[in-house]
Protein backbone atom coordinates (compact mmCIF):
# COMPACT_ATOMS: atom_id res chain seq x y z
CA UNK A 1 0.00 0.00 0.00
CA UNK A 2 1.22 3.69 -1.07
CA UNK A 3 0.71 6.78 0.72
CA UNK A 4 -2.63 7.48 -1.35
CA UNK A 5 -3.77 4.46 0.26
CA UNK A 6 -3.18 4.98 3.45
CA UNK A 7 -4.73 8.44 2.88
CA UNK A 8 -8.10 7.19 1.59
CA UNK A 9 -8.18 4.75 3.81
CA UNK A 10 -7.56 6.59 6.74
CA UNK A 11 -9.22 10.07 6.22
CA UNK A 12 -12.47 7.94 4.90
CA UNK A 13 -12.86 5.78 8.59
CA UNK A 14 -11.96 9.13 10.25
CA UNK A 15 -14.48 10.99 8.46
CA UNK A 16 -17.09 8.60 9.81
CA UNK A 17 -16.17 8.50 13.21
CA UNK A 18 -15.98 11.81 13.52
CA UNK A 19 -19.20 13.12 11.57
CA UNK A 20 -20.60 10.45 13.96
CA UNK A 21 -19.18 11.88 17.34
CA UNK A 22 -19.78 15.23 16.07
CA UNK A 23 -23.29 14.70 14.60
CA UNK A 24 -24.77 13.23 17.86
CA UNK A 25 -23.48 15.02 20.64
CA UNK A 26 -25.40 15.80 23.72
CA UNK A 27 -28.55 12.52 24.39
CA UNK A 28 -30.12 13.48 27.96
CA UNK A 29 -31.64 10.57 28.30
CA UNK A 30 -31.95 6.50 27.59
CA UNK A 31 -34.70 7.06 25.50
CA UNK A 32 -32.47 9.69 23.25
CA UNK A 33 -29.63 7.35 23.28
CA UNK A 34 -31.63 4.01 22.56
CA UNK A 35 -34.49 5.43 20.02
CA UNK A 36 -32.27 8.34 18.70
CA UNK A 37 -34.92 10.64 19.89
CA UNK A 38 -37.07 9.02 17.42
CA UNK A 39 -36.03 11.20 14.65
CA UNK A 40 -35.33 9.00 11.68
CA UNK A 41 -37.19 9.13 8.28
CA UNK A 42 -37.53 6.21 6.10
CA UNK A 43 -34.52 6.74 4.09
CA UNK A 44 -31.96 6.33 7.28
CA UNK A 45 -33.89 3.93 8.37
CA UNK A 46 -33.55 1.51 5.21
CA UNK A 47 -30.06 2.56 4.93
CA UNK A 48 -29.28 1.73 8.46
CA UNK A 49 -30.90 -0.94 8.17
CA UNK A 50 -29.22 -2.62 5.13
CA UNK A 51 -25.88 -1.55 6.68
CA UNK A 52 -26.42 -3.63 9.67
CA UNK A 53 -26.62 -6.43 7.61
CA UNK A 54 -23.67 -5.96 5.32
CA UNK A 55 -20.59 -6.25 7.63
CA UNK A 56 -17.27 -6.76 6.41
CA UNK A 57 -17.95 -10.68 6.14
CA UNK A 58 -20.57 -9.61 3.54
CA UNK A 59 -17.79 -8.20 1.21
CA UNK A 60 -15.50 -10.77 1.91
CA UNK A 61 -17.03 -13.70 1.90
CA UNK A 62 -19.79 -13.31 -0.27
CA UNK A 63 -17.68 -12.68 -3.67
CA UNK A 64 -15.95 -15.25 -2.29
CA UNK A 65 -18.79 -17.71 -2.07
CA UNK A 66 -19.54 -16.63 -5.74
CA UNK A 67 -15.98 -17.26 -6.87
CA UNK A 68 -16.11 -20.75 -5.65
CA UNK A 69 -19.75 -21.85 -6.08
CA UNK A 70 -21.42 -19.28 -8.29
CA UNK A 71 -24.33 -17.76 -7.78
CA UNK A 72 -26.79 -20.38 -5.62
CA UNK A 73 -26.16 -18.61 -2.43
CA UNK A 74 -28.74 -15.68 -3.51
CA UNK A 75 -31.38 -17.97 -2.56
CA UNK A 76 -30.66 -17.73 0.93
CA UNK A 77 -32.62 -14.05 0.58
CA UNK A 78 -35.83 -15.08 -1.05
CA UNK A 79 -37.67 -15.57 1.44
CA UNK A 80 -36.60 -11.96 3.04
CA UNK A 81 -39.21 -9.62 0.96
CA UNK A 82 -42.18 -11.92 2.26
CA UNK A 83 -40.61 -11.43 5.95
CA UNK A 84 -40.56 -7.75 5.34
CA UNK A 85 -44.31 -7.76 4.43
CA UNK A 86 -44.95 -9.55 7.52
CA UNK A 87 -43.11 -7.00 9.93
CA UNK A 88 -44.73 -4.23 8.01
CA UNK A 89 -48.55 -5.59 8.60
CA UNK A 90 -48.21 -7.26 11.81
CA UNK A 91 -45.00 -6.40 13.91
CA UNK A 92 -44.21 -2.76 13.34
CA UNK A 93 -47.93 -1.81 13.90
CA UNK A 94 -47.80 -3.86 17.32
CA UNK A 95 -44.80 -2.32 18.68
CA UNK A 96 -45.81 1.03 17.78
CA UNK A 97 -49.15 0.32 19.98
CA UNK A 98 -47.25 -0.69 22.77
CA UNK A 99 -44.44 2.11 22.53
CA UNK A 100 -41.59 -0.54 23.56
CA UNK A 101 -38.14 0.07 23.40
CA UNK A 102 -36.90 -3.53 22.74
CA UNK A 103 -38.26 -6.47 21.36
CA UNK A 104 -38.68 -8.56 24.67
CA UNK A 105 -39.92 -6.19 26.51
CA UNK A 106 -43.64 -6.94 24.31
CA UNK A 107 -42.98 -10.61 25.69
CA UNK A 108 -43.19 -9.44 29.21
CA UNK A 109 -46.53 -7.89 28.73
CA UNK A 110 -47.84 -11.06 27.05
CA UNK A 111 -46.28 -14.01 29.05
CA UNK A 112 -44.08 -13.15 32.17
CA UNK A 113 -40.63 -11.55 32.86
CA UNK A 114 -38.80 -14.96 33.01
CA UNK A 115 -40.16 -15.35 28.80
CA UNK A 116 -38.55 -11.57 28.71
CA UNK A 117 -35.02 -12.51 30.07
CA UNK A 118 -34.65 -16.25 28.42
CA UNK A 119 -35.38 -14.67 25.01
CA UNK A 120 -32.68 -11.49 25.86
CA UNK A 121 -30.35 -13.85 26.95
CA UNK A 122 -30.58 -15.51 24.12
CA UNK A 123 -30.39 -12.97 22.30
CA UNK A 124 -26.97 -11.71 23.38
CA UNK A 125 -25.46 -14.95 23.39
CA UNK A 126 -25.73 -15.06 19.94
CA UNK A 127 -25.01 -11.64 19.02
CA UNK A 128 -22.43 -11.63 21.53
CA UNK A 129 -20.61 -14.26 19.34
CA UNK A 130 -21.32 -12.54 16.23
CA UNK A 131 -20.18 -9.30 16.71
CA UNK A 132 -17.04 -10.84 17.74
CA UNK A 133 -17.06 -12.65 14.58
CA UNK A 134 -17.53 -9.04 12.31
CA UNK A 135 -14.60 -7.95 14.18
CA UNK A 136 -12.40 -10.89 13.03
CA UNK A 137 -12.97 -10.74 9.84
CA UNK A 138 -11.43 -7.57 8.35
CA UNK A 139 -8.93 -7.61 11.22
CA UNK A 140 -7.74 -11.42 9.72
CA UNK A 141 -7.20 -9.30 6.07
CA UNK A 142 -5.20 -6.58 7.17
CA UNK A 143 -3.03 -8.81 9.14
CA UNK A 144 -2.64 -10.81 5.63
CA UNK A 145 -2.14 -6.98 4.24
CA UNK A 146 -0.44 -4.89 6.69
CA UNK A 147 1.53 -7.93 8.64
CA UNK A 148 0.68 -6.03 11.81
CA UNK A 149 -0.27 -8.42 14.63
CA UNK A 150 -3.84 -10.11 14.29
CA UNK A 151 -4.89 -9.06 18.10
CA UNK A 152 -3.69 -5.50 17.47
CA UNK A 153 -5.44 -4.75 14.53
CA UNK A 154 -8.91 -6.28 16.70
CA UNK A 155 -7.75 -4.00 19.39
CA UNK A 156 -7.73 -1.09 16.74
CA UNK A 157 -11.02 -1.60 14.45
CA UNK A 158 -12.98 -2.64 17.95
CA UNK A 159 -11.96 0.61 19.40
CA UNK A 160 -13.52 3.22 16.61
CA UNK A 161 -16.07 1.26 16.68
CA UNK A 162 -16.42 1.29 20.46
CA UNK A 163 -15.65 5.07 20.70
CA UNK A 164 -18.61 6.68 18.15
CA UNK A 165 -21.30 4.32 19.71
CA UNK A 166 -20.71 4.56 23.10
CA UNK A 167 -20.59 8.17 22.24
CA UNK A 168 -23.80 8.45 20.33
CA UNK A 169 -26.18 5.68 20.67
CA UNK A 170 -28.42 4.79 18.47
CA UNK A 171 -28.39 8.39 16.35
CA UNK A 172 -24.56 7.45 15.80
CA UNK A 173 -25.46 3.95 14.43
CA UNK A 174 -28.15 5.27 12.10
CA UNK A 175 -26.28 8.32 10.90
CA UNK A 176 -22.75 6.93 10.16
CA UNK A 177 -24.85 3.71 8.38
CA UNK A 178 -25.96 6.24 5.91
CA UNK A 179 -22.52 7.49 5.15
CA UNK A 180 -20.87 3.53 5.61
CA UNK A 181 -22.86 2.59 2.53
CA UNK A 182 -22.39 5.19 0.04
CA UNK A 183 -18.51 4.16 0.99
CA UNK A 184 -20.01 0.41 0.42
CA UNK A 185 -21.52 0.60 -2.72
CA UNK A 186 -19.51 3.12 -4.71
CA UNK A 187 -16.09 0.78 -3.94
CA UNK A 188 -18.09 -2.58 -5.15
CA UNK A 189 -18.95 -0.56 -8.07
CA UNK A 190 -15.28 0.67 -8.36
CA UNK A 191 -14.37 -2.96 -8.17
CA UNK A 192 -16.87 -4.10 -10.98
CA UNK A 193 -15.58 -2.22 -13.07
CA UNK A 194 -11.62 -2.45 -12.29
CA UNK A 195 -12.36 -6.18 -13.40
CA UNK A 196 -14.35 -5.80 -16.37
CA UNK A 197 -11.86 -3.33 -17.73
CA UNK A 198 -9.10 -6.18 -16.68
CA UNK A 199 -9.83 -8.78 -19.16
CA UNK A 200 -8.67 -9.22 -22.44
CA UNK A 201 -9.40 -7.22 -24.90
CA UNK A 202 -10.38 -10.02 -27.25
CA UNK A 203 -12.57 -10.88 -24.23
CA UNK A 204 -15.86 -9.14 -24.20
CA UNK A 205 -18.35 -8.39 -21.20
CA UNK A 206 -21.14 -10.75 -23.01
CA UNK A 207 -17.70 -13.11 -23.77
CA UNK A 208 -17.25 -12.97 -19.74
CA UNK A 209 -20.93 -13.75 -19.11
CA UNK A 210 -20.71 -16.87 -21.69
CA UNK A 211 -17.32 -18.32 -19.66
CA UNK A 212 -19.06 -17.70 -16.18
CA UNK A 213 -22.58 -19.69 -17.80
CA UNK A 214 -20.44 -22.32 -19.08
CA UNK A 215 -18.05 -22.81 -15.50
CA UNK A 216 -21.92 -23.57 -14.01
CA UNK A 217 -21.39 -20.24 -11.88
CA UNK A 218 -24.61 -18.26 -13.41
CA UNK A 219 -26.98 -20.68 -11.92
CA UNK A 220 -29.05 -19.23 -9.93
CA UNK A 221 -32.34 -21.26 -8.90
CA UNK A 222 -31.90 -25.15 -7.42
CA UNK A 223 -35.42 -26.47 -6.95
CA UNK A 224 -34.53 -29.70 -5.80
CA UNK A 225 -35.07 -31.20 -2.11
CA UNK A 226 -32.15 -32.44 -1.17
CA UNK A 227 -31.90 -31.58 2.30
CA UNK A 228 -27.73 -31.28 2.05
CA UNK A 229 -27.57 -28.74 -0.16
CA UNK A 230 -27.97 -25.84 1.80
CA UNK A 231 -28.94 -23.43 -0.77
CA UNK A 232 -31.76 -24.21 -2.87
CA UNK A 233 -35.11 -22.21 -3.58
CA UNK A 234 -37.20 -24.52 -1.36
CA UNK A 235 -34.75 -23.61 1.66
CA UNK A 236 -34.71 -19.81 0.93
CA UNK A 237 -38.01 -19.10 0.72
CA UNK A 238 -38.64 -21.13 3.57
CA UNK A 239 -35.80 -21.56 6.00
CA UNK A 240 -34.43 -18.43 4.64
CA UNK A 241 -38.02 -16.71 5.44
CA UNK A 242 -38.72 -17.98 8.94
CA UNK A 243 -34.34 -16.22 9.70
CA UNK A 244 -35.33 -13.12 7.98
CA UNK A 245 -38.45 -12.78 10.31
CA UNK A 246 -36.69 -13.37 13.12
CA UNK A 247 -33.84 -11.09 12.25
CA UNK A 248 -35.74 -8.58 11.86
CA UNK A 249 -38.67 -8.81 13.68
CA UNK A 250 -36.97 -9.94 16.87
CA UNK A 251 -33.59 -9.17 16.85
CA UNK A 252 -32.87 -5.96 18.55
CA UNK A 253 -29.85 -4.77 16.32
CA UNK A 254 -32.72 -4.39 13.63
CA UNK A 255 -35.45 -3.74 15.86
CA UNK A 256 -33.32 -0.68 17.20
CA UNK A 257 -33.30 0.57 13.63
CA UNK A 258 -37.11 0.68 12.53
CA UNK A 259 -37.86 1.89 16.23
CA UNK A 260 -35.93 5.14 15.68
CA UNK A 261 -38.32 6.20 12.81
CA UNK A 262 -40.64 9.61 13.07
CA UNK A 263 -43.75 7.05 12.86
CA UNK A 264 -44.87 4.09 12.51
CA UNK A 265 -44.83 4.80 8.58
CA UNK A 266 -41.42 6.13 8.48
CA UNK A 267 -40.55 2.87 9.91
CA UNK A 268 -42.62 0.59 6.99
CA UNK A 269 -41.20 2.68 4.14
CA UNK A 270 -37.58 1.91 6.05
CA UNK A 271 -38.15 -1.49 6.25
CA UNK A 272 -40.15 -1.80 2.77
CA UNK A 273 -37.29 -0.45 0.74
CA UNK A 274 -34.66 -3.23 2.59
CA UNK A 275 -37.46 -5.62 0.85
CA UNK A 276 -36.77 -4.04 -2.40
CA UNK A 277 -32.97 -3.45 -2.74
CA UNK A 278 -31.96 -6.47 -0.60
CA UNK A 279 -32.09 -8.93 -3.15
CA UNK A 280 -30.74 -6.82 -5.79
CA UNK A 281 -27.40 -5.47 -3.48
CA UNK A 282 -26.65 -9.47 -2.62
CA UNK A 283 -27.22 -10.35 -6.36
CA UNK A 284 -24.38 -7.70 -7.53
CA UNK A 285 -22.23 -8.41 -4.88
CA UNK A 286 -21.78 -12.39 -5.63
CA UNK A 287 -21.84 -11.39 -9.50
CA UNK A 288 -18.81 -9.39 -8.46
CA UNK A 289 -17.12 -12.50 -7.27
CA UNK A 290 -18.31 -14.28 -10.17
CA UNK A 291 -16.57 -11.65 -12.58
CA UNK A 292 -13.33 -12.45 -10.25
CA UNK A 293 -13.56 -15.85 -11.46
CA UNK A 294 -13.75 -14.88 -15.01
CA UNK A 295 -10.95 -12.67 -14.35
CA UNK A 296 -8.90 -15.23 -12.93
CA UNK A 297 -9.25 -17.49 -16.46
CA UNK A 298 -7.23 -15.29 -18.21
CA UNK A 299 -5.10 -14.02 -15.40
CA UNK A 300 -2.69 -16.30 -13.01
CA UNK A 301 -3.44 -17.01 -9.16
CA UNK A 302 -1.81 -18.51 -6.13
CA UNK A 303 -2.12 -22.19 -5.31
CA UNK A 304 -3.67 -20.62 -2.32
CA UNK A 305 -5.32 -17.31 -1.83
CA UNK A 306 -4.26 -16.55 2.02
CA UNK A 307 -0.78 -15.14 1.90
CA UNK A 308 0.25 -16.15 5.98
CA UNK A 309 -0.49 -19.98 4.66
CA UNK A 310 1.91 -19.53 1.49
CA UNK A 311 4.25 -17.63 4.27
CA UNK A 312 4.43 -20.74 6.75
CA UNK A 313 4.67 -23.24 3.63
CA UNK A 314 7.41 -21.46 2.27
CA UNK A 315 9.43 -21.64 5.38
CA UNK A 316 8.71 -25.03 6.18
CA UNK A 317 9.76 -28.78 5.07
CA UNK A 318 7.13 -29.08 2.45
CA UNK A 319 8.52 -26.01 0.79
CA UNK A 320 10.09 -28.08 -2.45
CA UNK A 321 6.40 -30.04 -2.78
CA UNK A 322 4.51 -27.01 -2.22
CA UNK A 323 6.61 -25.03 -5.27
CA UNK A 324 6.05 -28.08 -7.50
CA UNK A 325 2.43 -28.00 -7.16
CA UNK A 326 2.18 -24.10 -7.88
CA UNK A 327 4.57 -25.14 -10.85
CA UNK A 328 1.53 -27.43 -11.90
CA UNK A 329 -1.00 -24.92 -11.55
CA UNK A 330 0.41 -22.78 -13.85
CA UNK A 331 0.84 -24.91 -16.90
CA UNK A 332 -2.98 -25.81 -15.93
CA UNK A 333 -3.89 -22.42 -15.80
CA UNK A 334 -1.77 -21.35 -19.15
CA UNK A 335 -3.99 -24.78 -20.58
CA UNK A 336 -7.11 -23.20 -19.25
CA UNK A 337 -6.84 -19.84 -20.86
CA UNK A 338 -6.67 -21.26 -24.02
CA UNK A 339 -8.99 -23.49 -24.27
CA UNK A 340 -11.33 -20.63 -22.87
CA UNK A 341 -10.27 -18.46 -25.78
CA UNK A 342 -10.76 -21.29 -28.47
CA UNK A 343 -14.46 -21.67 -26.34
CA UNK A 344 -15.12 -18.46 -26.87
CA UNK A 345 -13.90 -18.59 -30.80
CA UNK A 346 -16.20 -21.51 -31.63
CA UNK A 347 -19.02 -20.14 -30.22
CA UNK A 348 -18.80 -16.81 -32.08
CA UNK A 349 -18.33 -19.01 -35.04
CA UNK A 350 -20.96 -21.03 -35.21
CA UNK A 351 -19.41 -24.91 -34.52
CA UNK A 352 -21.78 -26.12 -32.15
CA UNK A 353 -19.87 -29.46 -32.89
CA UNK A 354 -16.67 -27.88 -31.12
CA UNK A 355 -18.08 -26.34 -27.85
CA UNK A 356 -18.86 -30.29 -26.31
CA UNK A 357 -14.79 -31.22 -26.53
CA UNK A 358 -14.14 -27.99 -25.18
CA UNK A 359 -16.72 -27.92 -22.11
CA UNK A 360 -15.20 -31.48 -21.86
CA UNK A 361 -11.85 -30.34 -21.23
CA UNK A 362 -12.66 -27.34 -19.36
CA UNK A 363 -13.97 -29.23 -16.67
CA UNK A 364 -11.76 -31.69 -16.31
CA UNK A 365 -9.00 -29.11 -16.11
CA UNK A 366 -10.82 -27.53 -13.40
CA UNK A 367 -10.90 -31.20 -11.68
CA UNK A 368 -7.36 -31.25 -11.98
CA UNK A 369 -6.73 -27.78 -10.17
CA UNK A 370 -9.09 -28.67 -7.30
CA UNK A 371 -7.34 -31.51 -6.74
CA UNK A 372 -3.99 -29.72 -7.03
CA UNK A 373 -5.36 -27.05 -4.86
CA UNK A 374 -6.53 -29.78 -1.83
CA UNK A 375 -3.25 -31.42 -2.23
CA UNK A 376 -1.70 -27.49 -1.00
CA UNK A 377 -4.45 -27.64 2.09
CA UNK A 378 -3.00 -31.02 3.23
CA UNK A 379 0.41 -29.81 2.92
CA UNK A 380 -0.70 -26.69 4.91
CA UNK A 381 -2.13 -28.79 7.60
CA UNK A 382 0.97 -30.54 7.98
CA UNK A 383 3.66 -27.74 7.89
CA UNK A 384 0.85 -25.58 10.47
CA UNK A 385 -2.17 -27.13 11.97
CA UNK A 386 -3.16 -23.20 13.13
CA UNK A 387 -3.35 -22.06 10.10
CA UNK A 388 -6.86 -22.72 8.34
CA UNK A 389 -6.53 -24.02 5.21
CA UNK A 390 -10.14 -22.68 3.66
CA UNK A 391 -9.34 -19.67 1.57
CA UNK A 392 -12.49 -18.01 0.19
CA UNK A 393 -12.90 -15.04 2.54
CA UNK A 394 -9.08 -14.10 0.95
CA UNK A 395 -10.22 -14.61 -3.06
CA UNK A 396 -11.26 -10.88 -3.26
CA UNK A 397 -8.56 -9.02 -1.46
CA UNK A 398 -6.33 -11.05 -3.13
CA UNK A 399 -7.77 -9.54 -6.47
CA UNK A 400 -8.02 -6.16 -4.75
CA UNK A 401 -4.27 -6.09 -3.54
CA UNK A 402 -2.77 -7.30 -6.62
CA UNK A 403 -4.63 -5.90 -9.43
CA UNK A 404 -5.99 -2.49 -8.85
CA UNK A 405 -4.00 0.53 -9.16
CA UNK A 406 -2.96 2.57 -6.18
CA UNK A 407 -5.41 4.87 -4.27
CA UNK A 408 -8.33 2.18 -5.09
CA UNK A 409 -6.89 -0.41 -2.94
CA UNK A 410 -7.39 2.41 -0.14
CA UNK A 411 -10.92 2.89 -0.98
CA UNK A 412 -11.63 -1.05 -1.12
CA UNK A 413 -10.05 -1.88 2.17
CA UNK A 414 -12.18 1.26 3.14
CA UNK A 415 -15.38 -0.35 2.42
CA UNK A 416 -14.64 -3.61 4.42
CA UNK A 417 -13.49 -1.71 7.41
CA UNK A 418 -16.82 0.71 7.05
CA UNK A 419 -18.73 -2.86 6.49
CA UNK A 420 -17.14 -4.15 9.17
CA UNK A 421 -17.86 -0.53 11.55
CA UNK A 422 -21.60 -0.62 10.48
CA UNK A 423 -22.77 -4.25 11.12
CA UNK A 424 -20.72 -4.01 14.83
CA UNK A 425 -21.85 -0.21 15.59
CA UNK A 426 -25.20 -1.59 15.54
CA UNK A 427 -24.64 -4.98 17.45
CA UNK A 428 -23.05 -3.02 20.15
CA UNK A 429 -25.37 -0.84 20.40
CA UNK A 430 -28.30 -3.22 20.66
CA UNK A 431 -26.17 -5.20 23.02
CA UNK A 432 -25.97 -2.17 25.63
CA UNK A 433 -29.83 -1.75 24.87
CA UNK A 434 -30.94 -4.93 26.39
CA UNK A 435 -28.17 -5.24 29.02
CA UNK A 436 -29.26 -2.23 30.10
CA UNK A 437 -33.40 -2.17 29.75
CA UNK A 438 -34.30 -6.28 29.61
CA UNK A 439 -31.83 -7.43 32.62
CA UNK A 440 -30.65 -4.37 34.68
CA UNK A 441 -33.40 -2.29 34.89
CA UNK A 442 -35.43 -4.97 35.58
CA UNK A 443 -33.08 -6.66 38.04
CA UNK A 444 -30.68 -4.83 39.46
CA UNK A 445 -31.66 -1.13 38.92
CA UNK A 446 -30.69 1.37 42.20
CA UNK A 447 -32.38 4.18 40.69
CA UNK A 448 -34.81 5.94 38.37
CA UNK A 449 -33.06 8.73 37.30
CA UNK A 450 -32.91 9.08 33.52
CA UNK A 451 -29.23 9.86 33.79
CA UNK A 452 -28.32 6.71 35.24
CA UNK A 453 -29.79 4.68 32.87
CA UNK A 454 -27.94 6.71 30.21
CA UNK A 455 -24.70 6.10 31.93
CA UNK A 456 -25.66 2.41 32.85
CA UNK A 457 -26.16 2.07 28.85
CA UNK A 458 -23.10 3.37 27.70
CA UNK A 459 -20.92 1.53 30.42
CA UNK A 460 -22.49 -2.02 29.07
CA UNK A 461 -22.13 -0.64 25.59
CA UNK A 462 -18.49 0.09 26.43
CA UNK A 463 -18.34 -3.76 27.72
CA UNK A 464 -19.96 -5.10 25.24
CA UNK A 465 -17.47 -3.95 22.81
CA UNK A 466 -14.76 -5.23 25.15
CA UNK A 467 -16.10 -9.03 25.33
CA UNK A 468 -16.32 -8.62 21.35
CA UNK A 469 -12.98 -7.70 21.17
CA UNK A 470 -12.27 -10.47 23.14
CA UNK A 471 -13.99 -13.49 21.49
CA UNK A 472 -12.36 -11.97 18.20
CA UNK A 473 -8.74 -12.38 19.38
CA UNK A 474 -9.20 -16.29 20.16
CA UNK A 475 -11.78 -16.74 16.79
CA UNK A 476 -10.22 -18.93 14.00
CA UNK A 477 -11.61 -18.91 10.33
CA UNK A 478 -14.59 -21.02 9.52
CA UNK A 479 -15.41 -22.89 6.37
CA UNK A 480 -16.93 -19.19 5.17
CA UNK A 481 -17.54 -16.38 7.72
CA UNK A 482 -20.69 -15.63 6.57
CA UNK A 483 -22.16 -19.32 6.91
CA UNK A 484 -21.02 -19.05 10.34
CA UNK A 485 -22.84 -15.90 11.30
CA UNK A 486 -25.47 -17.30 9.76
CA UNK A 487 -25.19 -20.80 11.76
CA UNK A 488 -24.70 -18.65 14.93
CA UNK A 489 -28.24 -16.89 14.45
CA UNK A 490 -30.36 -20.07 12.76
CA UNK A 491 -29.50 -22.27 15.81
CA UNK A 492 -31.37 -19.42 18.01
CA UNK A 493 -33.48 -17.49 16.09
CA UNK A 494 -36.42 -20.08 14.77
CA UNK A 495 -36.80 -20.74 18.91
CA UNK A 496 -36.88 -16.74 19.12
CA UNK A 497 -39.60 -16.12 16.35
CA UNK A 498 -41.57 -19.35 17.69
CA UNK A 499 -41.86 -17.20 21.06
CA UNK A 500 -42.73 -13.91 19.26
CA UNK A 501 -45.46 -15.83 16.99
CA UNK A 502 -47.11 -17.68 20.35
CA UNK A 503 -47.26 -13.88 21.82
CA UNK A 504 -48.99 -12.70 18.66
CA UNK A 505 -51.36 -15.39 17.28
CA UNK A 506 -52.31 -18.17 20.29
CA UNK A 507 -53.55 -16.24 22.58
CA UNK A 508 -54.41 -19.14 25.32
CA UNK A 509 -50.70 -20.01 25.49
CA UNK A 510 -49.69 -18.83 29.02
CA UNK A 511 -45.99 -17.82 30.15
CA UNK A 512 -45.23 -21.23 31.70
CA UNK A 513 -45.20 -23.46 29.00
CA UNK A 514 -43.96 -20.90 26.37
CA UNK A 515 -41.06 -20.78 29.27
CA UNK A 516 -40.29 -24.37 29.65
CA UNK A 517 -40.88 -24.91 25.70
CA UNK A 518 -38.13 -22.58 24.46
CA UNK A 519 -35.65 -23.98 26.84
CA UNK A 520 -36.48 -27.71 25.84
CA UNK A 521 -36.21 -26.31 22.27
CA UNK A 522 -33.06 -24.74 22.43
CA UNK A 523 -31.81 -28.00 23.68
CA UNK A 524 -33.08 -30.29 20.90
CA UNK A 525 -32.16 -27.64 18.02
CA UNK A 526 -28.68 -27.63 19.21
CA UNK A 527 -28.52 -31.70 19.41
CA UNK A 528 -30.01 -31.65 15.64
CA UNK A 529 -27.18 -29.05 14.35
CA UNK A 530 -24.22 -31.39 16.00
CA UNK A 531 -25.61 -33.86 15.19
CA UNK A 532 -25.88 -32.72 11.42
CA UNK A 533 -29.20 -34.14 10.43
CA UNK A 534 -29.99 -31.14 8.35
CA UNK A 535 -28.96 -28.02 6.79
CA UNK A 536 -28.88 -24.82 9.00
CA UNK A 537 -31.23 -22.89 7.39
CA UNK A 538 -33.94 -25.29 8.33
CA UNK A 539 -33.24 -25.24 11.78
CA UNK A 540 -34.64 -21.82 11.50
CA UNK A 541 -38.00 -23.81 10.68
CA UNK A 542 -37.45 -27.01 13.17
CA UNK A 543 -36.70 -24.04 15.70
CA UNK A 544 -40.24 -22.23 15.34
CA UNK A 545 -42.06 -25.25 14.56
CA UNK A 546 -41.00 -27.13 17.86
CA UNK A 547 -41.53 -24.11 20.47
CA UNK A 548 -45.03 -23.82 19.30
CA UNK A 549 -46.19 -27.58 19.29
CA UNK A 550 -43.73 -27.83 22.25
CA UNK A 551 -45.81 -25.24 24.55
CA UNK A 552 -48.99 -26.04 23.12
CA UNK A 553 -48.56 -29.92 24.35
CA UNK A 554 -47.18 -28.38 27.82
CA UNK A 555 -50.34 -25.93 28.17
CA UNK A 556 -52.63 -28.98 27.17
CA UNK A 557 -51.11 -31.03 29.95
CA UNK A 558 -50.99 -28.34 32.49
CA UNK A 559 -54.70 -27.74 31.96
CA UNK A 560 -55.50 -31.53 32.09
CA UNK A 561 -53.62 -31.26 35.59
CA UNK A 562 -55.36 -28.53 36.74
CA UNK A 563 -58.84 -29.69 36.06
CA UNK A 564 -58.18 -33.13 37.38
Amino acid sequence: MGLIDWTILLSTLLFIVGYGIWKTRGAQNITDYVLGGKEANWATIGLSVMATQASAITFLSTPGQAYHDGMGFVQFYFGLPLAMVVIILVFIPLYDRLKVQTAYEFLENRFNAKTRTLTAILFLIQRGLSAGITIYAPAIILSAVLGWPLKLLVVVIGGLVILYTVSGGTKAVNVTHKQQMFVIMGGMCVAFYMIVSGLPSEVSFSDAMTIADQSGKLEVLDFSFDRNNRYTFWSGITGGFFLALSYFGTDQSQVQRYLSGKSKRESQLGLAFNGIFKIPMQFFILFVGVMVFVFYQFNATPIHFNPAARTALQSSDYRVEYEALGSELKVVQEEKKQLQLDYLEAQKSGLASGLSPLKNELQTLDLTENELRSKAKVLLAKADPDIATNDKDYVFIHFILNNLPRGLIGLLLAVILSAAMSFTASELNALGTITTLDIYQRYAAVSTAPKHYLKMSKLFTFSWGLIAIAIASVASLFENLIQLVNIIGSIFYGNVLGIFLLAFFFKRIKGKAVFYAAILTQILVIAVFYADLMSYLWLNVLGCGLVILIAHFLELFSAKSETA
